[in-house]
């Protein structure tokens, strides 16, 4: 029987104390136990940054790739070991700066890994500078008078890829967002959940003060409609919805792909190539 003890990382996180990074540690590991997923059959792929460092704090195999570039590494290992649970995880900086077109282009193929993002408005490993998803007149040390680019919005940047599951997290309220983590990993697609993650450190302006007052579940009436999660997901403000905003059942990129569906990539053969003519090419 799997338990979190077999997820628990000889490393133990060196966030700072209250960081919201640490709920979803923690809901990634309890998501796994839950599915009985063993730590020999999970990856965790990861690029550049503060929340970028998880893979060293889970019992799991694990990548810590180059800024932005977690999602075509997580993709390939899925594709070369489909049996593997992968997900890939990382900042908002690392996702909607250096890593926007793999995002993109990772949705749009449907390829059946799990995508978090842990969404604080500002670059905490380079001290607080402004990020992609950062509100129009936040002032942080690279935008000393106020921000004055509209921030993107990462869930309708995903519908709008072809994402079949979307949903937001909160790290103040862990139970649900472990809830998410869960149904992100066991839907067959691209799963991506932005958790809105207070950097208490830097950000002054979105604290978990800010988003408790705003913050609410959402539960859609039916998740499969498209133009209704696109106008949830553009409510920001005075309210801002929590939950599974989307979720599409579509074939997935590796059932489409005719050398996928012949089986892993890891049980074919070399086809006519001998150890010495792979030695040879090395």
């Amino acid at each position: 029987m799997i338990t979190v003890k077999d997820y628990e990382g000889s490393v133990k996180p060196d966030w700072c104390p209250a960081c919201g990074n640490f709920a979803q540690l923690s809901a990634i590991k309890g998501s796994l136990t839950e599915l009985g997923v063993s730590p020999s059959n999970a990856v965790v792929v990861s690029g550049i940054g503060c929340s970028s460092n998880l893979p060293e704090f889970i019992r799991a195999y694990g990548f810590h790739g180059i800024h932005g570039r977690s999602l075509p590494v997580a993709s390939a290992i899925k594709w070369a070991n489909p049996k593997l649970t992968v997900i890939a995880y990382g900042g908002d900086g690392d996702g909607f700066f250096e890593g926007t077109q793999h995002f993109f282009h990772t949705a749009k193929r449907n390829v059946d890994i799990t995508y978090i993002v842990s969404d604080n408005q500002v670059f905490g490993l380079t001290t607080g500078q402004a990020s992609p998803t950062a509100q129009l007149g936040y002032v942080s040390k690279s935008t000393p008078e106020g921000n004055i680019e509209k921030p993107i919005n990462p869930l309708t940047f995903a519908l709008a890829a072809g994402a079949t599951f979307v949903a937001r997290g909160f790290s103040g309220d862990p139970k649900h967002l472990q809830d998410l983590v869960k149904k992100g990993i066991q839907h067959k697609g691209f799963s991506f959940i932005d958790v809105l993650s207070p950097c208490v450190t830097f950000n002054k302006t979105n604290t978990y003060d800010f988003f408790r007052k705003r913050v609410y579940r959402y539960e859609s009436p039916d998740t499969g409609d498209f133009m209704a999660a696109y106008k949830k997901c553009e409510e920001w403000g005075d309210r801002i919805p929590i939950g599974l905003l989307y979720e599409s059942i579509q074939e997935t990129y590796e059932e489409k792909d005719p050398v996928y569906r012949k089986g892993p990539i890891i049980e074919s053969p070399y086809r006519g190539i001998t150890p010495q003519d792979l030695q040879e090419f090395l």
